[in-house]
């Protein structure tokens, strides 16, 4: 079994800047969290892998950088589908399973703000197209006694449409680097009840504002979190069952650098974060390499950006090279 999802998605809408209401553009990081959950540690078996996801973010709700509720109606929807293609040759390095990814991401977003104090005063935003696509060029695992774990490095190309101050914009507009972990803990011998833990450290480049200046966004930093429990559906396990708790946490770790306009610092913007609890449900099926999943993630506390829901659902299917051997029949006993 192995947790497909990697980071990619890019940020398709930013916060407008109002003139009439107390808000400043805030710069989003390019991961949207919701991606990960349980098996965060686990690669995939060697061979090529595809996964397919499709994620949607909704909010209703905008928070300032004290976690006020702005005093907005807003409506933030992002749908996205992402293709995920693995590749883990049989080869090993340093006892490690060498893991390559790429995935090109179809993204549709949209954006609404009106002011509750100025009822005609609206904004719209939002596309739909090719996102930035995001590469894994390495990631190394290790499988110990009690644990599976990796290491790796990805990065973000800005691939997806980008035209400074443009209101349908698909893509964030700059390059990002990504340092990412997984873990997964087996809390009991059987291995069916694991602790997870997935790591996203993103370091930016510059993007060109609408205003003509230059930014770059904020370093962020990304856990999300997973207790699952693992059921047999069949006697010989040739179907299981697995549940469990799931949340995230994303938190801005450096201040905005460069210039909003000419006269206005990107600095002078608040940090942003974000927190996070839900549930996930896979269905596996390991004699066939298939893997279903649906994960649900409400968001309880959120500083300065919306505040809403994650809901992603989709599978994987593993071709395995080389294939593996069929068990050997034993020996009838003698009596």
């Amino acid at each position: 079994m192995a947790n497909l999802i990697r980071p990619g998605l890019s940020a398709l809408v930013c916060m407008i800047v109002l003139s009439a209401v107390p808000m400043r553009a805030q710069q989003k990081g390019q991961y949207i969290p919701g991606e990960q959950g349980l098996n965060a540690g686990i690669l995939p078996d060697p061979g090529f892998t595809y996964a397919n996801m499709t994620l949607n973010y909704s909010a209703d709700t905008l928070r300032n950088g004290a976690g006020g509720s702005i005093p907005l109606t807003t409506s933030y929807d992002i749908w996205a589908n992402m293709n995920i293609l693995y590749y883990v040759p049989k080869a090993k390095f340093m006892h490690a399973k060498i893991a390559l990814m790429a995935m090109p991401t179809f993204a549709n977003g949209s954006l609404t703000l009106g002011s509750l104090n100025f009822p005609n005063l609206t904004a719209n935003a939002g596309g739909e197209g090719f996102a930035d696509f995001w590469a894994q060029p390495i990631a190394l695992g290790w499988s110990l006694k009690r644990a599976d774990v990796y290491v790796g490095y990805g990065f973000v190309a800005p691939t997806g449409r980008y035209s400074p101050g443009a209101s349908d914009n698909v893509g964030s507009g700059y390059w990002g680097n990504h340092i990412i972990s997984g873990s997964t803990v087996y809390l009991t011998k059987n291995k069916g009840t694991t602790a997870n833990l997935f790591t996203d450290w993103e370091i930016h480049g510059h993007k060109t504002t609408g205003a003509g200046t230059s930014i770059t966004p904020g370093q962020a930093f990304t856990i999300e979190w997973g207790l699952g429990q693992t059921l047999p559906l069949k006697k010989d396990f040739s179907s299981l069952l697995q549940a469990g708790v799931v949340g995230y946490d994303q938190w801005q770790v450096t201040a905005n650098g460069g210039m909003l306009t000419p006269l206005i610092p990107a600095s002078i913007t608040p940090y942003y974060s974000v927190h996070s609890i839900g549930f996930q449900t896979n269905l596996v099926l390991p004699p066939k390499n298939l893997l279903f999943f649906f994960r649900f993630e409400d968001e309880y506390s959120a500083l300065a950006r919306p505040q809403g829901r994650t809901i992603s659902f989709g599978g994987s299917w593993t071709l395995r090279i080389p294939k593996p051997l069929p068990p050997k029949p034993t020996a009838p006993s003698t009596p």
